[in-house]
């Protein structure tokens, strides 16, 4: 996917090519609103009768061009909006019992078809990080090559990465430096039928989950 950018991503000129994905986000994700609506509403509902304060977790992550954003999740945590943040580790006690399958199921995300309506995501593209993300005690960005590259197009839902099972915590370098490398295979290769094929093969993904706790 093509797209004139000026110095540090200030701004963002979308060709036809991005306006036909979004075209796609938009009917793709209305639908899967519309199909998931009584799913959500029986967790969101599941997730107040256990006692949480609100059903949804709002948490500031980076988009296209750098620019900060709102990302919407199911509560799976007992911290509050406000809490450090600090990413989840296996058998981390912050997560609820409800939290944990719905980490497992990735259905957690649902709520994220609000941010690809909105324009703010994509349904396909490289996974939003926290600013406060780290590896290794350096930013990501400072962390791994080319890192800012994954600024040039919208976050996405699912993407490369999460396909080839790289999701999850990014614990080390190593595991960082393979996620940045899908992420921008699918920037250089990008395609309609390329995130065709990745939404198809999301279902299998989500089905045998890795590294999701």
């Amino acid at each position: 996917m093509r797209q004139a950018v000026v110095p540090m991503f200030g701004e963002l000129r979308p060709s036809a090519a991005d306006l036909f994905k979004r075209g796609l986000d938009v009917a793709i994700g209305a639908a899967l609103l519309c199909g998931l609506g009584p799913l959500m509403g029986a967790i969101a509902l599941a997730l107040l009768i256990s006692g949480a304060e609100s059903p949804l977790f709002r948490q500031v992550r980076i988009g296209a061009g750098g620019q900060k954003f709102t990302l919407l999740k199911f509560r799976t945590m007992t911290c509050g909006d406000a809490a450090p943040f600090a990413q989840a580790v296996p058998g981390d006690p912050r997560v609820t019992r409800i939290g944990r399958w719905l980490r497992k199921t990735s259905l957690d995300e649902l709520p994220q078809l609000f941010n690809v309506l909105s324009g703010e995501m994509s349904l396909v593209g490289p996974r939003p990080h926290a600013p406060e993300t780290s590896v290794a005690g350096q930013s990501l960005e400072n962390a791994a090559k080319f890192y800012r590259l994954r600024y040039l197009v919208k976050p996405g839902m699912t993407g490369l990465a999460q396909i080839r099972g790289q999701r999850g915590a990014t614990g080390d370098l190593r595991a960082l430096k393979r996620r940045v490398a899908s992420d921008l295979e699918y920037i250089e290769r990008w395609s309609i039928w390329l995130d065709v094929l990745i939404l198809i093969r999301t279902v299998p993904a989500v089905l045998r989950p890795r590294n999701a706790y």
